[in-house]
């Protein structure tokens, strides 16, 4: 489904998400789900189904610059952030949960900290704060992208070889992983979105205050053995939460930090639950 944006200072330029198969009903309450650096909406594919199909509106996005999204690849997570505002009010949704990968949960925890009660649930997936990018990863990010690409899908996974769950017996994950970080980066000839996402979580400054700010329940789901986003990473944004007396979880799902993927059905059941699905 696309959606029209007219952003303050730019053109206006249509924005993608995915629906997981079903019509968008105003009506139902609306899941918005937010990728990493170098992802599409097709990492959310086994829950975005599954949650369009028990009663969710599912607006699983492709972030601008990326893939089938118009417009400027964010260079912050601010500017990501304005986009999932600008996303609501153009699918005209009044209240939405948010659920973001890796970069994308510092994007779904800016989003929820700008807008209050607007937001009912956070689920942050495989974060950290600070997110900081070693420079040897920065440096061939930008300037030897397919490096930095093998660099990435061998830290990001726990096994190279899926369960039988993911996405049917045989997946090859580092495979698929590496496939679609090729076609996400050339998806967008003008700008070096993996450089640019990365250099977004680094910089990234805001993470303890916007915890402090956020009004809804939020979800920490972490990856046992995560090398990208280390559970201990995470700990600050957790502690924050506690020390604020926020409404929260914290649930440890196995293998690495494409949890989506990984450990798909137990990622699933910790949104069931957290979203109160049925």
């Amino acid at each position: 489904m696309k959606f029209t944006l007219t952003p303050a200072n730019s053109a206006p330029y249509e924005a993608y998400a995915y629906t997981g198969g079903k019509a968008f009903d105003p009506a139902q309450p609306t899941v918005v789900m937010i990728h990493g650096v170098l992802h599409d909406h097709s990492v959310w594919i086994l829950q975005s189904r599954y949650l369009a199909h028990h009663g969710f509106n599912v607006l699983a996005v492709d972030l601008p610059g990326h893939c089938k999204s118009g417009g400027e690849a964010p260079q912050s997570v601010e500017a990501a952030s304005q986009f999932i505002e600008q996303l609501l009010d153009a699918a005209g949704v009044q209240q939405a949960a948010l659920v973001g990968h890796s970069w994308g949960s510092l994007i779904a925890l800016e989003t929820a900290a700008r807008l209050k009660q607007r937001i009912t649930h956070l689920g942050l997936v495989g974060t950290a704060y600070p997110m900081k990018v070693s420079p040897a990863l920065l440096e061939s990010s930008l300037n030897e992208p397919m490096k930095a690409l093998k660099m990435v899908n061998v830290f990001s996974r726990a096994t190279l070889a899926a369960p039988p769950s993911a996405l049917g017996p045989g997946t090859w994950v580092y495979g698929a992983s590496m496939a679609l970080g090729r076609r996400v980066l050339a998806s967008n000839p003008q700008v070096n979105v993996f450089h640019r996402g990365f250099t977004a979580c680094d910089s990234y400054a805001n993470g303890l205050q916007a915890v402090a700010e956020v009004t809804c329940p939020i979800l920490f789901l972490l990856g046992a053995t995560d090398q990208m986003t280390t559970p201990k990473a995470a700990q600050s944004l957790i502690e924050q939460a506690r020390l604020c007396d926020k409404n929260y979880r914290v649930v440890n799902v196995p293998m690495g930090h494409h949890q989506m993927s990984e450990s798909p059905e137990e990622t699933l059941s910790a949104l069931k639950e957290f979203l109160n699905c049925v």
